[in-house]
């Protein structure tokens, strides 16, 4: 008999795991999106300086060198194709004959004399006679191409090496969150630094929350972004990065881990983009660092250790510490569960202070079925009133 098939399992929906572990920021700030089937590539060449400045070094280089090669050997093209129609390459030591460049037999000749105009190098053994007018056009109109190449690649040159991007090289993050409390409340911390002695001007820091989420119309939605409030209400968001500060997301009713609890945290799905922003100070040009923290590079229940010290009258940061946590007791719990929590002990607390007054006074106070559950639920040790014999103490 053939062997039974099994039956097929039916077909999951979830997205497979190296999938969902696609980062949307690498860790050194590089966006993993790609764009494709562009169709108006010409809008590049709008803004050619930008298009230039974006291109990858060997690319840039290449471009760099190709503005000067093709320059040249066009030009050198024209001068000896000038001089093949005035018949000057057939007439070299000839003294009664009158060349438009002299010493200009070949290509090879009439290259290097291109070479030699362009880049000011003068020689002496070519140049260009008063009886070749075209001979004087075309050294003004390669003069000027020249200079335009010369401006637009020395400026292109120079952005490139002195762009903020290479700043940011030494702006660093810690590589984990830590989620714990802090002035009793729950707290999501990271920590940021400066290698550099010379700061960064009106820095300014700011989160995206990147989780793909499903409307109640069913419409699903990728990649969706939504703000981390670290601060921007109060100005704590402004920074004097002089040492590594410990930047914090306080964990409210406003905040979309309201919900989240430690055990939950391990089967979400989302990641946070960390963006620092400020002006170089040396250059004076904007500054963007960036970095990302993914579900599984979050630390419930610990905290950073500090790594600053007063070392010889002066503050010493030691950033071997930069790195390292510590656990700290932190409860499991959500922070919206928490809250819930502390808001019921405190109405207990408020419960059982309104009884004790009234009993001290010897009122008598109406109280609601629930606040009557909540007395009952309290082990309260009674005590005699001043009003009643000792034979007839008892608790209301």
């Amino acid at each position: 008999d053939p062997p039974e098939c099994a039956a097929p399992s039916p077909r999951s929906t979830a997205l497979p795991r190296y999938i969902r572990s696609r980062r949307y920021v690498t860790k050194m700030g590089k966006s993993q999106v790609n764009l494709g089937r562009i169709q108006e590539k010409k809008r590049f060449l709008s803004d050619i300086f930008t298009t230039i400045v974006d291109l990858k070094y060997r690319w840039f280089l290449f471009v760099f060198m190709m503005c000067y090669i093709i320059t040249w050997v066009v030009f050198g093209i024209i001068y000896f194709f000038d001089a093949w129609i005035r018949d000057d390459v057939n007439h070299i030591g000839d003294p009664e004959w009158k060349p438009c460049i002299e010493n200009v037999d070949n290509f090879i000749s009439a290259l290097l004399f291109s070479v030699e105009s362009q880049r000011t190098i003068g020689y002496g053994s070519r140049i260009v006679t008063a009886d070749c007018t075209e001979g004087v056009i075309l050294l003004m109109a390669q003069s000027i191409v020249g200079s335009m190449i010369d401006a637009l690649m020395v400026g292109c040159m120079f952005v490139k090496i002195s762009r903020p991007k290479k700043r940011a090289q030494t702006l660093i993050f810690s590589k984990k969150c830590v989620v714990s409390h802090r002035d009793e409340k729950l707290c999501l911390m990271f920590r940021i630094g400066d290698l550099r002695d010379s700061h960064m001007v009106d820095a300014k820091i700011r989160a995206k929350l990147i989780k793909s989420r499903q409307t109640k119309e069913g419409e699903f939605i990728p990649l969706e972004q939504s703000e981390l409030n670290l601060g921007y209400d109060t100005g704590e968001d402004r920074l004097f990065l002089v040492e590594p500060q410990i930047i914090c997301h306080v964990i409210n009713d406003h905040s979309p881990f309201w919900e989240m609890t430690a055990e939950s945290l391990k089967r979400e799905q989302f990641e946070i983009i960390v963006i620092l922003e400020g002006i170089v100070e040396a250059t004076g040009m904007t500054c963007q660092a960036r970095t990302s923290y993914t579900e599984d590079e979050i630390l419930w229940g610990y905290r950073f250790e500090p790594c600053m010290t007063l070392e010889k009258g002066a503050f010493r940061v030691d950033y071997s510490r930069f790195e390292k946590t510590f656990e700290v007791q932190t409860p499991a719990a959500s922070a919206k569960e928490i809250y819930e929590l502390k808001e019921m002990e405190r109405q207990d607390q408020s419960t059982l202070s309104l009884y004790w007054d009234h009993l001290v006074s010897g009122t008598h106070v109406e109280v609601s079925p629930t606040d009557s559950a909540i007395w009952n639920s309290l082990s309260v040790q009674c005590i005699p009133r001043p009003s009643f014999p000792a034979s007839s103490d008892r608790c209301p």
